[in-house]
């Protein structure tokens, strides 16, 4: 197949608006969420170029990247009306149910009693 003829029939599903109203705590969250993920990639491309590129971690740069995930997380947590320490929690009891007595790697794919 050559790209122009994929381009052409994948562009058949393309969408030209929402179908929908979007509010603007939808545009938002949305952004948020968007930005939380173009956050967490700076992140892993810091961790990439340092290990597998051997240009070593900037423990500065990775400090300030990691807050600006944590901006994201806590706008997303205001926006849901959850605190940081609520998901906080959250997190350490779904860790607590999944690996009880400490990390397991037999564990890795226990889900009884896991809140999605």
């Amino acid at each position: 197949m050559k790209a122009n003829e994929y381009q052409k029939l994948a562009g058949r599903t393309l969408i030209e608006k929402p179908d929908f109203d979007i509010t603007p705590d939808q545009v938002m969250t949305s952004w948020w969420a968007v930005g939380l993920t173009g956050e967490a990639g700076e992140v892993a491309d810091l961790i990439k170029k340092g290990i597998y590129h051997q240009q070593g971690i900037d423990k500065l740069k990775m400090k300030k990247e990691l807050g600006d995930v944590l901006w994201y997380v806590s706008a997303l947590c205001t926006q849901f009306g959850f605190t940081l320490e609520e998901v906080m929690q959250t997190n350490v009891d779904k860790l607590k149910a999944r690996f009880p007595e400490g990390y397991n790697p037999e564990r890795t794919t226990f889900r009884e009693g896991d809140a999605e």
